[in-house]
């Protein structure tokens, strides 16, 4: 029963593109350099699961792969924006009717403000943090987010917060915007998963970090949601692991 318990845990974190190395053999950065699949590894698995830097590298530990968890913090903040980039020429247009909203977090133990939106498909659009909740930056983010994927909503739906109908007339004025009770319902259940990733990593330090974090985050869930042509040609459970192999060219 215990084998079995362990085997579905392991299962859970998706171990299997391990490569095989000698029995016994540890390896480290320490002047032996570890493959690329072993770094892509764990970066995906930081960025998808529910772990710490430090189960990152307790994962490694019990497989004889020796990586510290401040490298395996250093390899998610200088490539995953990579992999970002890599990714985005093959990113799915996105949808023509938009789920705007705001969120809170603490960086560094100060409250931030975070704007995310998704479209009809459940793709997320873009994400913004911010360390005030004001009409600035409800405008910073629709300009970006307009200029980033070069759509024009013709639907807005937001809560009823006082700065989105100048904005909105201001940057979309041919669109209609919606902001009946429960209308922006998936939007924050989508803030939701975000919140529930992030509580592993007990607090983001600084305002790069916890924007690298978040843009990163935004490109799995995005990617496990089928909406890149990447990973299209296995099921779904493994789109992730195939999409990010075909990305680890750029490491």
């Amino acid at each position: 029963m215990a084998v079995e318990a362990r085997h579905q845990q392991d299962s859970a974190h998706d171990i299997s593109p391990i490569p095989s190395y000698p029995t016994g053999a540890a390896l480290s950065l320490r002047g032996i350099p570890l493959p690329p699949e072993v770094i892509t590894l764990a970066i995906r698995w930081y960025l998808r699961f529910g772990l710490s830097y430090r189960d990152v590298e307790e994962l490694f530990a019990e497989r004889g792969i020796e990586v510290d968890h401040v490298t395996v913090y250093r390899w998610v903040q200088r490539f995953a924006p990579e992999f970002a980039e890599a990714a985005a020429a093959r990113r799915h247009v996105v949808g023509d009717r938009w789920n705007v909203d705001e969120t809170y977090l603490k960086v560094g133990g100060t409250w931030r403000y975070l704007f995310r939106a998704i479209d009809q498909f459940g793709q997320v659009i873009d994400v913004l943090l911010s360390p005030r909740r004001n009409g600035e930056a409800a405008r910073r983010f629709f300009a970006r987010a307009i200029d980033r994927t070069r759509i024009s909503p013709v639907e807005v739906t937001t809560d009823r917060y006082r700065v989105y109908p100048r904005v909105i007339d201001e940057l979309l004025p041919a669109a209609f915007h919606d902001t009946e009770i429960h209308a922006n319902n998936p939007i924050e259940t989508d803030h939701g998963r975000l919140k529930a990733r992030l509580r592993p990593m007990r607090g983001l330090k600084r305002d790069r970090t916890a924007r690298l974090i978040l843009a990163a985050h935004a490109l799995v869930q995005n990617l496990r949601r089928g909406f890149y042509d990447l990973g299209t040609e296995v099921p779904a459970g493994r789109r992730l692991a195939d999409a990010f192999a075909e990305l680890a060219v750029v490491i």
